[in-house]
């Protein structure tokens, strides 16, 4: 006999287009830590967004990528529920090409 569980959540895997959401919210993520260690390891001066410098200027690191991370997850999540997948798609590609993985080449190439 199935269990309740087995009643209320049918079995399934993720669809496409939720493994890509959880791509662009990990890259994110990714991009918003790598920053924030960057910064507090190489100091302001580290952050090529002149925007994103501005606010670290005005409230700290914390606050600066915390809110730019969320208010992108934000805007992903608008295109991902209007079915703009490739849009997101094509957003997390450019993250990991053009943030996450400079940062990761700047972070690891500095001396601890």
């Amino acid at each position: 006999m199935a269990t309740w569980a087995e009643l209320v959540v049918p079995p399934r895997g993720l669809s496409r287009a939720e493994l890509l959401w959880l791509a662009f919210v990990t890259v994110q993520a990714l991009d918003g830590v790598f920053s924030y260690v960057g910064v507090a390891t190489l100091g302001p001066g580290i952050e090529a967004n002149p925007l994103l410098a501005w606010y670290l200027e005005l409230f700290g690191p914390g606050a600066a990528f915390l809110s730019a991370k969320l208010f992108a997850v934000a805007c992903g999540a608008l295109l991902y529920m209007t079915h703009h997948h490739r849009v997101v798609a094509g957003l997390t590609l450019m993250y990991v090409v053009f943030a996450v993985g400079p940062w990761i080449h700047v972070l690891s190439s500095h001396p601890a």
